[in-house]
């Protein structure tokens, strides 16, 4: 896969990210979506490359999406699957919340899992604690190999979960730890990402969410060295089918971050609101500044991209 490709895809994000940031606070989640929807399918489709959504909206959302299974590109180039979430924290941007996000992350074809829309559960760490993580332990267990592998106490630990419901046990279970515990609203992409980055103050995500999610963060962290497991949880016999024809056979396999995106792996995003990893799209008279990254797994590189752009000289996807 080609590294000038990297380059290409930043404006897919940049492009998702301008439209939906209009979209900032005005209460209207669908909006958003649709927005930052459009905006990437018209940037994806001026790149030369035969590209396939592998992991999408297509199940859930009921906003115009780019669904699971879409083509997408000019015909003709290399075959690339797309793991994409144009908006990553619909209700974080609807509310003016923060770190909501445009990702999109790519992979040479068959490379990425198949994932239906269904809930996983998740641990994701940075470099420092690679290789100790298992999601068969306890969640105690868990943050013990953590701070012996980061040379720490538990107590110094911040783990990030999902305010929901279905976590009441989890978290009550790590406050008993002494470990630090930061809720938040929605966007675990982006709480997973920031478990690699040293001054975020985030040392592990846990809990459940989104199964797609799941497959951009795994990208997203083999990128930067990370480590991430994932199980997916099924709610009912039509999830299980739909992974049954995603090729997905054994329902209770702990998957593993290789097992997750493999190969050479390349990810983009962009900041829409304003967050800890990536600051949020600023306007200003004719114009706005958006700040994103570009990521490879084959190199390591990490490379932050401050872009000020003029709209009255943008091309028209």
């Amino acid at each position: 896969m080609d590294r000038n490709f990297a380059l290409e895809f930043v404006r897919v994000t940049e492009a998702a990210a301008l439209e939906s940031a209009r979209m900032m606070g005005r209460g209207d989640e669908k909006m958003a979506d649709q927005a930052a929807v459009e905006a990437m399918r018209k940037a994806l489709n001026t790149i030369q490359f035969d590209g396939t959504v592998v992991i999408g909206e297509g199940e859930r959302d009921e906003a115009p999406m780019l669904y699971i299974g879409e083509k997408v590109g000019k015909s003709g180039g290399p075959k690339l699957d797309l793991a994409l979430d144009p908006l990553e924290g619909t209700t974080i941007c609807a509310r003016g919340g923060n770190n909501s996000l445009s990702v999109i992350a790519i992979a040479e074809e068959g490379k990425f899992l198949h994932a239906p829309d269904t809930y996983m559960q998740k641990i994701a760490v940075g470099p420092d604690a690679k290789g100790v993580i298992d999601l068969r332990a306890t969640a105690t267990e868990n943050l013990r190999n953590i701070a012996r592998a980061k040379k720490c106490h538990i107590e110094d630990l911040t783990v990030v979960i999902l305010d929901r419901p279905r976590h009441t046990d989890l978290i009550a279970e790590v406050r008993h730890t002494g470990a630090r515990i930061y809720l938040i609203g929605d966007g675990d992409v982006s709480a997973a990402i920031a478990t690699c980055k040293r001054d975020s103050g985030v040392d592990v995500l846990m809990g459940s969410g989104g199964a797609p999610e799941g497959v951009i963060s795994a990208a997203a962290l083999r990128c930067m060295g990370g480590d991430f497991q994932g199980q997916l949880l099924f709610r009912n016999e039509d999830e299980k089918s739909r992974a049954s024809k995603m090729g997905i056979t054994d329902f209770n396999r702990i998957y593993q971050i290789n097992d997750l995106a493999s190969g050479h792996v390349m990810f983009c995003a962009t900041g829409v609101t304003q967050g800890a990893f990536l600051n949020g799209v600023r306007f200003f008279s004719g114009g706005a500044m958006t700040h994103s990254v570009v990521m490879r797994s084959l190199s390591g590189t990490i490379r932050f991209i401050d872009a000020e752009h003029h709209f009255d000289r943008k091309p028209q996807y």
